[in-house]
């Protein structure tokens, strides 16, 4: 790397076309994807059977997560105005840990992305069934597999026109149940007026109900439901202008957590008594009963579909690109680095959906715990995501005062220090996993991964020894 590089500033690293990709994702549609990223089916149906174990101290499990969250994600937009490009971070895990770290990083992020497509997809299969009992299952999740997959097909602008408003359904659901919430509370309307109270976080057995070590243990499912928020990172190639939407984006994730996690469920609780919450149902379904909307029901059914296919939608788009990301640095066909007419990486969509598509079949005929399992197998693939960008983060900083980097526009706040918190809380998260035993089967599905992978780069190195060779990473201006 020459002194000029090193000396060159964040901003005028980034100032031309880079990838191929048509930088079509405009400041809207960045704000809502990461908006969108922020709230899943984790949270309309996971955060029911966490109440039944947590009680009123979960408020505080997401709100921890949500503080760790906001650390990895500062840590990621400060590497991503350093170096913006589509591969995101596996393009820093290559750069910061080696070739095999780069390698293992994306392979792993599209793993997570296509167990995740397979439970969404099934997932609005069953809430279509809520209203349509007699369309089979396997039918509704074709026909959505089909239009997600045309949408991702034909360009970048549509997919981020239908993330926009998939986010807009989700996000104007969540206001309203809190604003309605918030009336109940202070005028005493509904069904629920009598017995709704702030004092309902405190009065049945007391804000830990079963003790902290039992909400500790709900740190996994929460987790999960805040998979995607690094999905802005993906975008970093085909945002219009990343210097400006992504910092914008990013930092507008404490209020956005503060409001829709934190803030919702203060209100259900407050609402509605905790120990009415059980394990198989959405606790917002569950406040609309109780306060009394007669439509309540079928509005939760549609946002939790609307999440559902947000999920599955956003699983399309990123594994394209990590396919890509791959092939581009031959760890992959070289097939998959092709862009389409549109300027899509249309091969890398379709190899991923047609995996997608098997996860279908299986969901169809395998029982329900299968969901479970794939979601914890998400979960296990997304930490080694969060890991991958805290670590690139504390050794890029470690470069940057050596003098062998340039400095980012968007420094974290702290610097390293808030990464090495996050790892901490991470591999705690880990440990936690591993201790329980429904869990841990993720960390065995992620041992053999990790073993077919190491495989698979030990066959990569014997066939084409370059490509596994580290390389400096090229500072051309994107952007």
């Amino acid at each position: 790397m020459t002194s000029s590089k090193v000396t060159a500033t964040s901003s005028e690293v980034t100032d031309t076309p880079e990838e191929g990709y048509e930088r079509g994702l405009g400041s809207r549609q960045v704000q809502m994807i990461a908006i969108g990223g922020a709230i899943g089916v984790g949270l309309f149906l996971g955060a029911g059977a966490n109440i039944a174990k947590a009680g009123p101290s979960l408020i505080v499990m997401y709100a921890l997560a949500g503080v760790i969250i906001f650390f990895i994600m500062r840590a990621l937009g400060e590497l991503l105005l350093y170096r913006p490009v589509s591969g995101s971070f596996a393009e820093y895990s290559r750069e910061f840990l080696g070739p095999f770290f780069g390698y293992f990083t994306a392979w792993t992020y599209w793993l997570m992305w296509v167990v995740t497509g397979m439970a969404e997809l099934t997932a609005a299969a069953i809430y279509v069934h809520f209203w349509f009992p007699a369309i089979p299952q396997w039918v509704t999740a074709l026909v959505f597999l089909v239009i997600l997959f045309g949408v991702n097909l034909i360009s970048v602008k549509l997919f981020g026109e239908l993330e926009f408003w998939f986010s807009m359904v989700k996000v104007t659901a969540l206001i309203g149940m809190i604003v309605i919430g918030l009336g109940v509370l202070t005028f005493g309307f509904s069904q629920a007026g009598d017995t709704a109270s702030v004092s309902n976080l405190w009065d049945f057995h007391g804000f830990f109900p079963h003790g902290i070590g039992s909400s500790l243990m709900t740190l996994q499912g929460v987790m999960f439901a805040y998979l995607a928020v690094e999905l802005v990172g993906v975008t970093a190639g085909e945002s219009e202008n990343p210097e400006k939407t992504l910092p914008k984006a990013i930092n507008t994730l404490p209020w956005r957590i503060a409001l829709f996690y934190v803030g919702a469920l203060t209100v259900i609780l407050c609402v509605v008594k905790w120990t009415e919450f059980d394990a198989g149902v959405s606790p917002f379904v569950k406040a609309f009963a109780v306060i009394g909307i007669p439509a309540g029901a079928g509005i939760v059914n549609f946002v939790v579909l609307t999440a559902a296919l947000s999920s599955c939608n956003s699983g399309m788009y990123s594994t394209g690109r990590m396919l890509r990301t791959l092939a581009d640095n031959g760890e992959a066909p070289k097939a998959f680095s092709r862009l389409s007419a549109s300027k899509t990486p249309a091969l890398g969509i379709t190899v991923s959906v047609a995996f997608m598509a098997i996860g279908v079949v299986l969901n169809y005929v395998v029982p329900e715990k299968a969901f479970g399992y794939v979601t914890s197998v998400a979960t296990a693939a997304g930490i080694w995501t969060w890991l991958m960008i805290l670590v690139s983060h504390v050794l890029y900083r470690r470069a940057v005062t050596a003098g062998r980097l340039p400095a980012s526009a968007f420094p974290a706040p702290g610097g390293a220090v808030c990464s090495y918190i996050a790892i901490a809380f991470l591999l705690f998260v880990t440990c936690l996993i591993a201790y329980d035993a429904d869990s841990r089967i993720c960390l065995y599905v992620m041992a053999v991964w990790a073993a077919a992978l190491a495989i698979g780069w030990a066959v990569l190195k014997t066939r084409n020894p370059q490509v596994t060779e580290r390389r400096e990473p090229q500072l051309e201006k994107v952007g």
